[in-house]
């Protein structure tokens, strides 16, 4: 059975003010899935009813197919969390804050032991696993609070903005991180409101605003939205392209319907056509030998969608 996490009219409020207004989302499958809003949007107060935290004003939350309201203990059990930001002693090691972590779960300790050994080496701590919390940077203490998540080795895995007050070393590290776990054959539901960090780990991106889901799709069919069916690609090179090298050596392959220069160095191509189309563009530029740096989706899309939604909420 497929790992799954849904709500079904899940609501919350707060008084006067509605936080969360009848979310209904069902994700399933081995996926990370971007829960993008901006500050304020409901995502955290969503987040604390899937793990129980708080009680939703009506609504129901389910992980695996079971009950988080009805059956908290049987539903939770297969899920691992992160919500806001946690301490962690500073006296404490990593190795013994995992200890402590398994203990409060109800783990074996020689579970507790092994788990602990491969976690620490899942986000990268495995060096520091004796050394205490306290001599830690932000972004350090953030990867043991991950790995805390991932130590009963959970089917689902709840992010709450994972990276929020980072510098961009460390954001970067936790975006490695969460790209990894999706190896692993989880269901990671991760809160942002940040854009390229969902574009750079996320399958797909449930978008929220004002307490109310606006959509919920694969990030390919958010940009075909925009684009009507086509493709947006990003070329980096290593020097400048002249446009009349575009327009000889670019513009006239197959598949490209457009291409928008971004600077000297960069181009943002339109393409219409599946990926047997666009690797064919990709090695043909290859071959032209322009000096090409990277071949990627366009970050544009989801920007421009993203920007016309929230418009259209706080209008």
């Amino acid at each position: 059975m497929s790992p799954s996490l849904e709500a079904r009219q899940l609501t919350r409020r707060f008084g006067a003010f509605t936080a969360l207004d009848h979310l209904n989302l069902q994700v399933e499958g081995s996926k990370c899935i971007g829960f993008l809003g901006p500050n304020g949007a409901g995502k955290t107060t969503a987040l604390k009813m899937f793990t129980d935290l708080i009680f939703p004003t009506s609504g129901e939350a389910f992980i695996n197919g079971v009950s988080v309201q009805q059956e908290r203990k049987r539903a939770l059990g297969a899920c691992g969390t992160l919500i806001e930001t946690p301490e962690i002693y500073s006296s404490l090691s990593p190795r013994e804050a995992l200890e402590l972590v398994g203990a409060l779960r109800g783990m074996r300790p020689e579970e507790i032991r092994s788990r602990t050994t491969e976690v620490l080496e899942e986000v990268k701590m495995a060096d520091w696993a004796d050394k205490k919390v306290g001599r830690f940077s932000k972004g350090m203490k953030q990867r043991i609070n991950i790995a805390s998540a991932l130590l009963s080795d959970p089917e689902v895995v709840l992010l709450d903005e994972p990276s929020t007050g980072l510098d961009p070393r460390g954001m970067a590290e936790v975006r490695d991180i969460v790209r990894g776990l999706k190896k692993g054959r989880r269901l990671i539901f991760m809160s942002s409101h940040i854009l390229s960090e969902v574009i750079d780990v996320c399958d797909e991106v449930a978008l929220l605003n004002h307490g109310k889901l606006l959509f919920h799709d694969t990030l390919s069919n958010v940009e075909k939205r925009l684009t009507g069916g086509a493709t947006s690609v990003d070329l980096a090179f290593m020097g400048p392209v002249g446009d009349d090298t575009v327009t000889s050596q670019v513009a006239p392959l197959p598949g490209v319907v457009s291409i928008a220069r971004v600077d000297a160095t960069r181009l943002t191509l339109t393409i219409q056509g599946g990926p047997t189309v666009q690797s064919g563009i990709l090695e043909r530029l290859a071959a032209a030998r322009l000096g090409l740096l990277s071949f990627e989706p366009s970050r544009s899309a989801l920007e421009e969608v993203y920007l016309q939604e929230i418009s259209k909420g706080d209008s």
